[in-house]
């Protein structure tokens, strides 16, 4: 049978591509978004997979979410924390709301999935857990105080839940991307891009799938010698 995963904001980017690729390595994928139905419609069209429409950042919808995947099709024994949001400014700009608003969405979010899946996991004596975080995570970034703040501490949740999992066969892992070629990035200003793509040793963008084929790798069941550890997939921008 199986295993079931559940991917949050999977229906677009990088989401995206982690749904389409554990779904082609034979997991059975749910693939969570927030607020863009019609792209979700769409997706769920073009590749079969399920969406499901909640709030990652808000405990009560998570818990009464991952209850009716497990209703419907099992416990969940994969997650990818995905779900993120920006809210940009410099410190002296940016409202409590603001601040608020990405916290909760980026890292508050990696609480409530893992809050909901963590006791089925250790149950079963099997789990794979992967939190994507960012280069931006790891250096800092200019008017991302809220942003920054919220990744890195990801990678700290990681490296403490990973100690909890381990004698359950529960693995965790965090992934943290450079700068991928998403709607995101490719709104910023041209020739602020072109500066960004000037610091890549590899001198291009990242891409959807570079992040899916490390996420292949953390969760496949072989991968249980691999927990609380970080990999960064940049590109070179960011050695760390």
């Amino acid at each position: 049978m199986a295993r079931v995963a559940l991917v949050t904001g999977g229906t677009r980017g990088i989401g995206a591509a982690i749904s389409i690729a554990l779904q082609k390595s034979g997991r059975l994928v749910v693939a969570s978004y927030a607020g863009n139905t019609e792209a979700a419609q769409a997706f769920q069209k073009d590749t079969g997979i399920e969406t499901i429409k909640f709030d990652a950042g808000s405990f009560e919808e998570t818990v009464a979410a991952v209850n009716d995947i497990a209703s419907r099709h099992g416990a969940i024994e994969v997650l990818v924390n995905n779900a993120g949001i920006t809210r940009d400014a410099v410190l002296s700009k940016m409202t409590r709301e603001m601040w608020d608003a990405v916290i909760d969405t980026n890292l508050g979010s990696c609480f409530n999935l893992c809050k909901a899946t963590f006791d089925g996991m250790k149950a079963a004596k099997f789990g794979r857990i992967v939190n994507i975080g960012s280069i931006n995570g790891q250096a800092g970034q200019y008017g991302q105080v809220n942003y920054a703040a919220a990744k890195s501490g990801i990678h700290g949740f990681t490296k403490a839940l990973a100690q909890e999992g381990a004698r359950y066969g529960v693995t965790v892992n965090a992934i943290a991307p450079g700068y991928v070629d998403t709607d995101m990035v490719r709104a910023v200003p041209p020739d602020v891009l072109e500066k960004i793509i000037a610091k890549i040793p590899r001198g291009r963008l990242g891409k959807a799938e570079d992040i899916a084929r490390g996420v292949l790798f953390l969760t496949a069941d072989e991968a249980d010698f691999v927990t609380g550890s970080t990999i960064s997939i940049n590109g070179g921008q960011h050695m760390y």
